[in-house]
């Protein structure tokens, strides 16, 4: 498949609906995206460590190989090995002559063999004319369409043979230096697709992909093993007369139902462009990408990237910088490794100037930072925590005299908006770049106009007596306000608040309230996540304050909705560039809580998504017992 962005052939190409083919165009990316996910990474090297543990989304296996030790306990998305895959999700079909459509794609594992011209087989040749061959595991893509009505899914429902034929290849060498063979071996796979009426117009749909096939050796590894499966297994859903509901954001009156679909190491998501205005009435679409993946409603590529980097979950700068750094020897075995390697060194390697300085960075949009929309928009944008950072990052700031700060940012009001310290999806599978290390281009606002969150009391604890009174005379001085310049009050509507761990700071000259835009030096002065806390109703939240977690309904990131209900603990209070606050928690029944901790890998959900555990009382004084933030540098 083409790897060039703008030359990727669509999903669908008959005469369908100019609605559902955009929609299908669009899938056509993000699915080829989803399908090499993982199939080769940086550094491109068949000795590279991360290169010899392949593919780990959507593998389906034969039964005996999977539950060889007992059952597979079904899974929200495709990160572990099974032997089915099931997507169910909700259709409107008001017509009666609906059609569904759908194309199961995945990879068939081909061994590249090199022989010698004695026929042996070899790990590497390197015939005369300098070319080096190597011995390595490639990938077949497959895939199956079907096109059936609404009316015979309902009746009984269709059975598909999604499998692929086994075969060899062979390719001779120059010189008679010896030969590639090429092998796959056959794969038995079916797909079953079904109906049920739930309403007038209103049906669950049901696919199920299986694989059908027998292990060569039930008791063989993983590598071997994998030369039955099918690979990366995904199904992309279309249709005529149909529309799908997101099973993400379902509008009100069939969020019960949406809730009632049950996926099995899959996750459907609506494909196509995202609505031009949301209505809050919940999502639907024309078109839905079923993938092993967790990706959210409209995944799209970005314009700006030039091709697939094989990891979605990396930055295309970053690793195009990277590629560029490889030695002419690590670029030769890259080469030699695979002829997908081969194609993006010779990308990078060629890359214009104009196209690299597209991949810095993106503004999608720009919005007042001083308005509540600016705000709001922060969890769609993919804003992320960091002590400090108070003040919007949108480049069309409005100026304001010095002397008087804007309106909005004298009374704006805690609105933290959750977000997670994961890392960012890539340039191949993402809803929208922000400006990556992008200075401003307006001319610079006063301070007062980046002053709009709660200003925070904050007591540094000094290690002695030697150091203690100079530090609180040093916290008076950032904190305490003049009596000219009042500090900014949230409105009565607030439904939290931000106060001091500790007692207030010991008196000292004071300073103005206004704090530097968080691009500029000390623009996070007198803030220390370890150490503030937040008010949720009238219990102090703070480091180690246990909670409840309660995201959203609407509009939460995906990940977190699962956490729903679960009890945590709070290890810091953070700040964004938009002035709005979170905390950091870690879940408590996670095994890997304390690794998370020491390296700063956190959860994030707005105050009001939290419950108090403890309705009374103030967190502990800071420490090491619960100071999770302690073993990490502090800027």
């Amino acid at each position: 498949m083409p790897d060039q962005v703008g030359v990727r052939e669509p999903l669908l190409t008959d005469d369908a609906d100019a609605a559902p083919e955009r929609a299908f165009e669009q899938l056509g990316a993000v699915a080829d995206a989803v399908l090499y996910e993982g199939y080769l990474l940086y550094p491109y090297r068949r000795s590279s460590p991360k290169n010899r543990v392949r593919w780990q989304f959507g593998v389906l296996l034969p039964r005996d190989w999977v539950e060889r030790f007992g059952p597979v306990a079904p899974g929200i998305s495709g990160s572990a090995d099974s032997w089915y895959q099931q997507t169910e999700c909700l259709l409107r079909a008001p017509e009666d002559d609906a059609v569904v459509r759908l194309r199961v794609r995945h990879l068939q594992m081909q061994h590249k063999q090199v022989e010698d011209a004695d026929g042996s087989p070899v790990e590497s040749l390197r015939t005369a004319g300098g070319a080096t061959h190597l011995s390595f595991d490639e990938a077949i893509p497959r895939e199956t369409e079907l096109t059936v009505p609404l009316a015979e899914l309902l009746d009984g429902g269709r059975t598909v043979d999604v499998g692929a034929p086994g075969g060899e290849e062979y390719e001779p060498l120059p010189g008679d230096a010896g030969r590639i063979v090429r092998r796959h071996r056959e794969l038995r796979a079916a797909t079953t697709v079904a109906a049920e009426p739930l309403a007038p117009g209103l049906f669950r749909l049901r696919v199920r992909t299986e694989n059908t096939g027998e292990p060569a050796d039930a008791g063989a590894c993983r590598n071997e093993a994998l030369r039955d499966a099918l690979i990366a297994t995904h199904t992309v859903l279309g249709g005529e007369g149909v529309e799908f509901v997101s099973l993400i954001d379902p509008p009100a009156a069939l969020a019960e139902r949406a809730r009632g679909c049950r996926n099995a190491f899959t996750f459907p998501v609506l494909g196509g462009a995202p609505p031009q205005s949301a209505d809050g009435e919940g999502e639907t679409g024309p078109a839905m990408l079923s993938a092993p993946i967790i990706l959210s409603d409209h995944p799209q590529v970005a314009p700006e990237s030039p091709g697939d980097l094989h990891d979605a979950a990396e930055i295309d700068e970053i690793l195009t910088l990277r590629t560029m750094l490889l030695t002419d020897a690590e670029k030769a075995e890259a080469r030699a490794t695979d002829p997908r390697a081969a194609r993006i060194l010779d990308r990078v390697d060629s890359m214009p100037r104009e196209v690299f300085e597209r991949l810095h960075g993106a503004i999608r949009s720009l919005t007042p930072a001083a308005s509540s929309a600016s705000r709001t928009s922060g969890r769609s944008a993919g804003t992320r925590a960091s002590a400090g950072t108070r003040a919007s990052t949108g480049a069309d700031r409005p100026e304001a005299p010095p002397s008087e700060p804007p309106a909005e940012a004298r009374s704006a009001a805690p609105q933290a908006h959750h977000a997670t310290l994961t890392p960012e999806p890539g340039a191949a599978i993402r809803a929208a770049a922000t400006a990556a290390h992008q200075e401003p281009s307006v001319p610079e606002p006063p301070a007062a106009a980046h002053s709009a969150g709660p200003e925070v009391q904050h007591r540094t604890p000094a290690p002695d007596s030697a150091t203690r009174a100079p530090a609180a005379a040093l916290a008076a001085h950032r904190e305490t306000p003049t009596p000219e310049q009042p500090t900014p009050a949230p409105p009565a509507s607030a439904p939290v608040a931000l106060v001091a761990r500790d007692e207030p700071p010991a008196a000292g000259p004071t300073a103005t309230s206004q704090r530097p835009a968080w691009w500029q030096e000390g623009g996070d002065e007198g803030l220390s996540p370890a150490t503030d806390t937040v008010l949720v109703g009238d219990v102090p939240l703070g480091a180690g304050s246990p909670v409840l977690l309660r995201p959203r309904t609407r509009g939460a990131d995906a990940q977190d909705m699962f956490l729903d209900g679960r009890s945590a603990t709070v290890a810091g209070v953070f700040h964004d560039v938009d002035g709005s606050v979170r905390l950091a928690v870690t879940v408590d029944d996670d095994p890997a809580a304390e690794l998370h901790g020491w390296y700063g890998r956190f959860h994030y959900f707005r105050p009001d998504e939290v419950e108090p555990l403890a309705t009374t009382g103030t967190p502990a004084a800071p420490g090491r017992a619960h100071d999770r933030l302690r073993r990490r540098p502090q800027r």
